[in-house]
């Protein structure tokens, strides 16, 4: 992997709604009005805000994604993607997976955001497994960074337990080799 691109990826333990960056995406579901997890905590720390501007989207599919204001967040934007729940990985669960990762970056890059951070999608109610989702998440990120223009320079992936920490940073290592 290319030493520019390395640069740009970092990986920590804890609270995504507290970091100051352009955007942090939520892991959000297809209605978009709020959840449990990372969902949840992303609507309750942006404030009722956030839930308006939702309301009046309608929706996000699986694999793809939406970009509101941030609101009471230190972070200027959400974007919002919708994994895929695991159904034993023969239901297109690693390339919905990959696009909304992607879709993601794609808003970001639009939108001409500098930093960008990313939970774990998919891995807590949709059952994703850990270091499955882990891989597609760093080989989909990598992916993008080599093979598009994008004024990205910092793609955090901002985990809140140590077992999705050490998850990403294996599969972070397992590609810069």
């Amino acid at each position: 992997m290319d030493r520019a691109i390395l640069k740009k990826l970092e990986i920590r333990q804890g609270d995504i709604t507290r970091l100051d960056v352009d955007a942090i995406v939520n892991a959000a579901n297809t209605k978009l009005l709020g959840g449990g997890g990372v969902d949840g905590a992303i609507h309750r720390a942006a404030g009722p805000h956030l839930l308006e501007e939702c309301r009046t989207i309608g929706g996000c599919p699986t694999g793809e994604a939406r970009i509101t204001g941030g609101y009471n967040l230190p972070a200027r934007h959400v974007i919002h993607t919708v994994g895929p729940v695991w159904r034993g990985g023969s239901s297109d669960e690693p390339e919905l997976l990959a696009s909304a990762y992607r879709e993601s970056l794609k808003l970001a890059t639009a939108y001409k955001l500098i930093s960008i951070s990313f939970p774990s999608i998919s891995t807590g109610a949709y059952g994703y497994p850990l270091s499955e989702a882990a891989k597609v998440a760093m080989c989909t990120v990598i992916d993008f960074l080599q093979n598009n223009p994008t004024p990205l320079e910092l793609v955090l992936f901002v985990l809140w337990g140590s077992e999705a920490y050490q998850a990403y940073k294996t599969a972070l290592a397992d590609n810069a080799k």
